[in-house]
């Protein structure tokens, strides 16, 4: 499946399910860029710098992690969905976290979408492929 490819924020702060998920991005053809964030203060400084931020094009997507160094994923998630500059982003909980109120509290803040990372490669490629699928959905209602 290919869909229009473009940039993404990973916010992820585990090496090895960085990289899982850059080569299952590229693999499913998904993304141009992926610009990593590898704790939780980082993407606060990308997203809410003063002036411009780290950025001038808002990503298609973000997928954040939860359980992050210095500043945790519902937090940034929180402040996302809060800030007008960045409310529409769509962000999409990419964890490891089988937690409900974990899932809970990640609508509620207004996650787009929440998918449990899974241990083996395959089972991660199927859930990439979704999230191409939903991306997809996304952009053709932009």
């Amino acid at each position: 499946m290919t869909v229009e490819a473009g940039d993404i924020v990973l916010v992820e702060d585990s090496d090895e399910d960085a990289e899982l998920t850059m080569r299952a991005l590229k693999r499913q053809k998904l993304a141009h860029t992926v610009r990593r964030l590898s704790d939780g203060q980082q993407a606060v400084d990308y997203f809410f710098a003063e002036g411009d931020g780290g950025w001038k094009t808002p990503p298609r997507v973000v997928l954040l992690d939860l359980k992050l160094p210095m500043v945790n994923g519902l937090e940034i998630l929180r402040r996302l969905k809060m800030t007008e500059r960045t409310h529409d982003i769509p962000v999409v909980v990419l964890t490891s976290s089988k937690e409900d109120r974990d899932l809970e509290e990640a609508y509620r803040l207004g996650a787009n979408s929440y998918i449990v990372k899974p241990v083996e490669f395959d089972k991660f490629m199927h859930a990439v492929e979704s999230l191409g699928m939903y991306w997809m959905l996304i952009n053709q209602a932009r």
